[in-house]
């Protein structure tokens, strides 16, 4: 059954380790992404854009999806269905599907309207016993359309939407989705710091995980991060495994091209790199 990422990353942040979100495409990813989780008894959070949801059909189908999924996997470890950078609208459809999580990503409104549309979420995400995520601070890159620069959150505007009675918080501390330039200065730790000191308890959330050097992430860790964010680097070793897989002609091999075998060596990539980044959080064993 699934569950509310409150717990969980409470249980993280106290424990001084991070809950990795993994971002699912389809059937692949998801059943990859679980039987991980199942493998290493780590909680886990599946992470759904809009974007990837509109792909799989719509948030009813993931549902029905991870559910079904975990149940005739005999799946026991906490998992959270979360919208990634959720829109007001998208969330509210998450809510009425079943997801557990949601995040209403307002880091793009003026910081009033941000407080104001997050209260509401709030009240809304707990009157169905699910967990919410806001964000201040865009992130740099692009998700779904929306461009961030990789800014640093302002730390009093931190405080105001925690304040609001969320459960976690993604703050931007020059953190970027997708690949990392050559020329990228580095987490703000200074930053992170000042926004742990007003924010007490609450568990803070690092999105842009590919590409963050470890000892980086080890700090964020140290300092109050309890979520990570991982989809690039799922996807680059999916596509690295199926481009040597066809580009080694292995598809025109007796039944290669049927799709059970031609996505297999993705999928196998996808365990492994989660298995990395479930060590590096230091979640094993901790469901």
């Amino acid at each position: 059954m699934l569950v509310s990422a409150t717990e969980m990353l409470q249980k993280a942040k106290a424990g001084h380790y991070a809950v990795g979100q993994f971002n699912i495409n389809n059937l692949e990813w998801t059943k990859a992404i679980l039987t991980t989780a199942q493998e290493l008894n780590s909680p886990v959070i599946l992470g759904v854009s809009e974007g990837a949801g509109k792909y799989m059909t719509g948030y009813k189908t993931v549902v029905g999806m991870v559910n079904g999924m975990m149940e005739e996997l005999g799946i026991t470890v906490p998992v959270a269905l979360h919208l990634d950078h959720g829109s007001y609208e998208g969330c509210l459809k998450c809510v009425e599907a079943g997801f557990s999580s949601i995040m209403f990503d307002g880091s793009h409104y003026p910081i009033d309207e941000n407080v104001e549309k997050t209260k509401e979420l709030v009240k809304i995400a707990h009157e169905h016993g699910m967990s919410i995520e806001a964000e201040v601070g865009s992130i740099g890159g692009e998700e779904d359309g929306v461009i961030g620069r990789g800014e640093c959150a302002d730390p009093e505007e931190c405080k105001r939407v925690a304040d609001l009675g969320i459960d976690f918080l993604a703050a931007g501390i020059g953190n970027i989705h997708g690949k990392y330039p050559a020329n990228w200065e580095g987490l703000s730790f200074e930053t992170l710091d000042a926004i742990q000191q007003r924010t007490g308890a609450m568990p803070l959330v690092l999105h842009g995980g590919t590409g963050i050097p470890e000892d980086m992430i080890k700090k964020a860790i140290s300092l109050g991060v309890a979520k990570i964010n991982v989809n690039t680097e799922c996807q680059l070793s999916f596509a690295d495994a199926t481009r040597k897989y066809i580009e080694a002609g292995k598809d025109l091999e007796g039944k290669g091209f049927d799709p059970r075998k031609l996505l297999k060596p993705g999928a196998d990539a996808i365990v492994e790199t989660v298995k990395e980044k479930m060590e590096l959080f230091g979640s094993v064993g901790k469901a």
